[in-house]
């Protein structure tokens, strides 16, 4: 999948010695690229015939959540349809949704996943699939309420799909733990396990409200490389910032390390300022060789990308790790 891919990159500034830095020209997607738009964020991308395809969170001027569709030619400069997906019936008839927000999207075998935090009384994980970004067959909801942060593996794991998730309340969460899931067939999930807790505030404070699950994992040598979202909450609101992950490839329940210090944290003026100030939320990664490109949503309003090599991310969390 990622052999050919030409991926977005840019190097590391001069005397920057962050392990990752953001893309000069943030944000890469602005919140009215649409016409219909209030915000466009927390979206996922992937390689696609040559270029890229992606599922995006474009709230519009109503603050109604969907999920679009949106294709690139380098990953950066996108065209996002103007009208949201439209469901067909996959392995169910039943496409009911108050909303959908925060999708991700992972190849596996022979087509492309759909995940996002689908509104069926109350927020759960929705699940569909693609094979050309235009055509969408929507399958049973993986969990029951409430549930968000469905993130899938990029290939089956003992014979299983597997899907991380966050289990939530009804609400705003202020609490929320990483748990893995397993599937023999993408309609009945069982198998569930913890994976990642929060921080004790002592030992990592940005993590000690909640987290979830980010990017799709990709695999390395020495294991699954996830980044995830972890939450502190300050006298001003929660604080979103991006940490990573390594997980054992064949028992990914089994967390190798992880960051202890954040990777990436709101401090660029898009990140401070927009409808949710103080937010990086990460929910897709690009990888080829040793480089990584990430996309996150910034203040819940646009999508800015961040870049770092896989031996520094690696490095850094064996020597950082909780």
């Amino acid at each position: 999948m990622t052999s050919k891919m030409i991926m977005p990159w840019e190097d590391r500034p001069k005397g920057c010695d962050d392990v990752m830095w953001r893309y000069s020209k943030n944000p890469v997607i602005g919140r009215y690229d649409i016409p219909s738009s209030n915000s466009i964020f927390n979206s996922a991308v992937v390689p696609f015939e040559g270029g890229f395809a992606g599922v995006f969170r474009c709230d519009n001027k109503a603050v109604q959540m969907n999920i679009f569709a949106g294709f690139s030619k380098d990953g950066i400069h996108w065209e996002i349809n103007h009208d949201p997906i439209e469901m067909l019936a996959g392995n169910t008839e039943m496409i009911e949704s108050d909303y959908k927000y925060d999708p991700r999207v992972c190849w596996i075998e022979d087509r492309y996943w759909i995940t996002w935090c689908n509104g069926y009384h109350g927020p759960t994980i929705g699940i569909a699939y693609t094979f050309d970004f235009k055509a969408f067959y929507q399958c049973e909801n993986a969990f029951l309420p409430f549930n968000r942060n469905g993130v899938l593996f990029p290939e089956k794991i003992n014979g299983k799909y597997a899907m991380l998730s966050r289990p939530s309340d009804n609400g705003h969460t202020p609490f929320g733990d990483i748990y893995i899931s397993y599937s023999p067939d993408m309609k009945y999930w069982g198998e569930h396990r913890s994976v990642m807790k929060v921080s004790p505030f002592e030992d990592s404070a940005w993590q000690c409200t909640k987290i979830g699950a980010g990017s799709v994992p990709f695999k390395t040598e020495e294991g699954w490389l996830m980044f995830y979202h972890g939450v502190i909450n300050t006298c001003n609101g929660f604080r979103y910032s991006m940490g990573a992950a390594l997980l054992e490839l064949q028992n990914p329940d089994k967390v190798l390390y992880r960051s202890k210090p954040y990777l990436l944290a709101p401090a660029a003026p898009y990140e401070l300022v927009g409808d949710v100030p103080n937010v990086v939320f990460p929910c897709a990664a690009l990888s080829t060789g040793n480089k990584v490109a990430v996309y996150y949503g910034a203040a819940d309003t646009v999508v800015g990308m961040a870049f770092g090599y896989v031996d520094e991310i690696i490095d850094f969390l064996k020597n950082n790790s909780l």
